[in-house]
């Protein structure tokens, strides 16, 4: 009889190509992800992209922390140019809008639908993000964004709740074991209000 990590896994394996573009928010919210889909069966290649992040000095320590992050599991990081102009461009007429409101929907939908472009880019059929992993963030919002990108693009999203099973936890306990940066703030300059 499979336990119920056989059973997650026996269903994501149920896929047409092993290669996956896995869109990185950071670090700490990668390591079980990273984990679990390598142990899925997956090609994982993640996928740093996030102009939201502010200021730089922030970003910075977010793309060393995934970059340790990726050697500890040997997985490619592809790091996409930082342009914040392109974040704030898109939230235009957001801004005051409150965490977890339309501001928050479309920086989602900025950065999967880069992920998703770059996917098809590199003819990966697969993508999801590691931003699901979080509690503070929303899994059936998130994952109805991936699913209209991938449905809009020929693509396959992957709907995984990462902090199913004490995923949170999990990934809290690699990311501690390398000692990775912990951030105190979502990214973008309007969630440090």
């Amino acid at each position: 009889m499979m336990n119920s990590k056989e059973c997650l896994l026996k269903q994501v394996l149920k896929k047409e190509d092993s290669n996956l573009l896995l869109h990185a928010c950071c670090g700490i919210c990668s390591a079980y992800p990273v984990s679990f889909l390598k142990d899925a069966g997956y090609n994982v290649i993640v996928y740093f992209y996030n102009p939201n992040i502010f200021p730089d000095t922030e970003y910075q320590k977010r793309l060393e922390a995934e970059k340790t992050l990726c050697s500890h599991f040997g997985v490619d990081l592809i790091e996409e140019e930082y342009n914040q102009e392109e974040f704030f461009d898109y939230v235009k007429g957001f801004e005051n809008e409150p965490e977890k409101g339309l501001r928050c929907d479309r920086c989602f939908e900025l950065r999967l639908s880069k992920t998703a472009e770059k996917a098809k880019e590199l003819g990966i059929k697969n993508f999801t993000t590691t931003i699901v992993i979080s509690p503070h963030k929303n899994f059936q919002k998130l994952s109805a964004i991936g699913e209209e990108i991938a449905a809009k693009t020929g693509l396959t999203f992957l709907s995984i709740d990462f902090k199913k099973k004490d995923g949170f936890l999990k990934t809290n306990k690699i990311a501690n074991s390398l000692s990775l940066y912990r951030q105190n703030y979502c990214g973008c300059k309007f969630s440090l209000r």
